[in-house]
This record gives structure tokens, sequence and C-alpha cells, in this order.
């Protein structure tokens, strides 16, 4: 459990340290790119390395429905994610997509697994979205919604989704969980 609580430690630390520590960053200059890739490259590679290797302690055990709830979040958090980079229209609703797609995809593991091990990861990456959303509300006014996207845009979006859903779905058998029931 240590390397995963010290691999979120790093992942919020990274991705905090523009908003919470700006001056420090700015005086850091390009460099800064760096730093706060290779912590949040570390706290990844800790996260995975910690929860492969922890003893799986059961606090629950979700039902079986529950897999199929977590494929809809999930298609739909790659959407988002998808959307976010592609201007489609949910982006003149949300105002964090990507943010919102880590918050989406954290509910949907946490929903499917019941160990101590997947509480701390999922709930600690939910926890740091729902921080990072409230940081840069505070920080930053509200942008006005990007123009209304054309229909090829929002198709591509979600063919982009299904695809990328089953390639997430093969390298999760490729490791031996097969996520789809």
């Amino acid at each position: 459990m240590t390397l995963i609580v010290l691999g979120l430690a790093l992942w919020w630390a990274a991705h905090l340290f523009r908003r919470l520590a700006p001056t420090r960053r700015a005086a850091m200059g390009d460099a800064g790119r760096g730093v706060v890739a290779l912590g949040v490259l570390a706290g990844l590679v800790l996260m995975v390395i910690g929860y492969r290797g922890v003893e799986q302690i059961d606090l629950w055990y979700p039902p079986g429905f529950l897999t199929h709830v977590n494929n809809l979040l999930m298609l739909f958090a790659v959407y988002l994610y998808a959307a976010s980079g592609m201007k489609t229209r949910i982006t003149r609703v949300i105002r964090h997509p990507q943010l919102t797609a880590v918050k989406v995809w954290a509910v949907a593991h946490l929903l499917v697994n019941g160990d101590l091990a997947s509480v701390i990861l999922f709930g600690g990456i939910l926890a740091w979205a729902v921080v990072e959303v409230i940081v840069i509300n505070r920080a930053e006014p509200r942008p006005a919604p990007p123009a209304p996207a054309p229909v090829g845009r929002e198709i591509g979006a979600v063919v982009g989704a299904v695809v990328v859903l089953g390639a997430i779905g093969w390298v999760h058998n490729w490791l031996g969980v097969w996520p789809f029931g």
C-alpha cells in the first residue's frame, strides 16, 4: 500500500504544483514541464507497481451486474476524454471534460473493485480530480463556451471512444482481467 500512497502523493503534487506554487513553477520555466512530467510518470509507475503487488484485502463483493454499469461508465469516460480534445458539443456544458472523465473512470472502477487497494487507488484519484476542479474553478473564471461542433466531429468522438474502449479491454485482458463480464 505504501507504493500506491506514494504514487498518489506524487501524482497530486505534480498536478497541483502549478496551482499551489505558481511563483516557484514559473521560476522553473520550461524545465518545470519536465519535472512535472517526471513526477506524474513516477507517480503512475509507483501506483501500478503498488497495485499489482499488494495483497488483496476484500472489503465487499460487488454484484456481477456492476460490470455492465462499469463498461457503460467507461464508454462515457473515454468519450468525455475524446470530446475534450475534439471540442464536441458536450464541452459547451461540461467545463472540465478530461477531469470529469477521470472522475467517471474512478467511480466506474470503484463499483467493480471491492478491495482495499482499489479503494485507495481509485478513491485517491477521484479525490484528486475533485480537488483539481475546485482549485481551477477558484483560480480561473469560466471561459465562453466553444462554438457548436459539426456532427462529423461528434460521430468521430463516439466511434473513437468505442475503438479506444475496445483497446482498453484488450489491454486489461492481456493483463489477466476480462472487463466485459
